[in-house]
């Protein structure tokens, strides 16, 4: 069994916990985790910084190795995600119609529901096609401050975000 680690950021949406193994990130969550007896490594503490320059800012894409198990289908979708631009969204018809499979839009977004690395791995930039925010394991405020803060930095994007 390989070492969890885990590095804890506090950030303007609330505490992000980050569980990485010994070369990898394998969790990003808002979900209030036992950490007992769980210490910090490099690649924790690497994406706790690049987490605090995002909320900061300064950051716009993330350079982290990323591991987290599903499906070759999941992992598909997941990997189209870090392909929607910083400070854009898209509807789920539309993200399903570039995965060329708009048959699947709804296993697309239960793929899309079941990541494990909230911001890096932005599912938080689908959103309905009525242009209103759906479905986030972050809750939905979260989903809109993420959201707002990217068009903000980026001043790109919907100008107003809906629930």
């Amino acid at each position: 069994m390989s070492t969890i680690y885990c590095s804890i950021l506090q950030s303007p949406v609330g505490a992000v916990y980050i569980f990485t193994g010994e070369e990898s990130v394998n969790e990003i969550t808002f979900r209030e985790s036992d950490t007992r007896g769980l210490s910090e490594n490099r690649i924790s503490k690497l994406a706790a910084t690049q987490l605090n320059d995002y909320f900061e800012g300064k950051l716009t894409a993330f350079q982290l190795p990323l591991q987290q198990s599903g499906t070759v289908f999941q992992q598909g979708v997941w990997t189209a995600l870090q392909t929607i631009d910083y400070g854009h969204t898209c509807s789920y018809l539309e993200f399903s119609k570039q995965q060329n499979n708009v048959l699947a839009i709804r296993a697309i977004a239960a793929a899309n529901g079941k990541n494990k690395l909230a911001i890096v791995v932005p599912c938080h930039r689908v959103i309905g096609s009525n242009g209103k925010l759906v479905g986030y394991a972050g809750e939905l405020w979260r989903k809109k401050w993420l959201l707002d803060h990217e068009r903000a930095i980026s001043k790109k994007g919907q100008m107003t975000l809906a629930f």
